[in-house]
C-alpha cells in the first residue's frame, strides 16, 4: 500500500501563489510512479511542476529514480523543477 506523499516545504505556498494569479492547480502527489507534484493550467497552457525544498542541500533536491524516468519518458511539455513560489510563477509563464 502506498503511503501518503510527503509535502516538500514550499508546496503549500507554491499552490497558494499559483491560485492567486488565477491558475488551476491539480495536486498529483498521490499518483506516484514518478509523476510530478502539480499539474497547472494557466492562460490556455498546461505545465507540470515538481516541487523540491530549496532549503535542503542540493543532494537532497535531486529527482529520485522514478521521477527521472518519468521526466525522460514524458512526451509533453517538460517537467519543471521549482523550489519557491517565484520559481513556480516563472515556470508557468515560460
Amino acid at each position: 500500500m502506498r503511503r501518503a506523499a510527503r509535502i516538500d516545504g514550499p508546496h503549500t505556498a507554491i499552490v497558494k501563489a499559483l491560485r492567486q494569479v488565477g491558475a488551476s492547480v491539480l495536486d498529483l502527489r498521490s499518483v506516484g510512479d514518478g509523476a510530478p507534484d502539480l499539474l497547472v493550467g494557466f492562460r490556455g497552457r498546461d505545465c507540470l511542476l515538481e516541487v523540491k525544498n530549496g532549503d535542503k542541500p542540493p543532494s537532497a533536491r535531486k529527482l529520485n529514480a522514478g521521477q527521472v524516468e518519468f521526466v525522460t519518458l514524458w512526451r509533453g511539455h517538460p517537467v519543471r523543477v521549482v523550489h519557491s513560489p517565484d520559481e513556480a510563477l516563472k515556470a508557468i509563464l515560460q
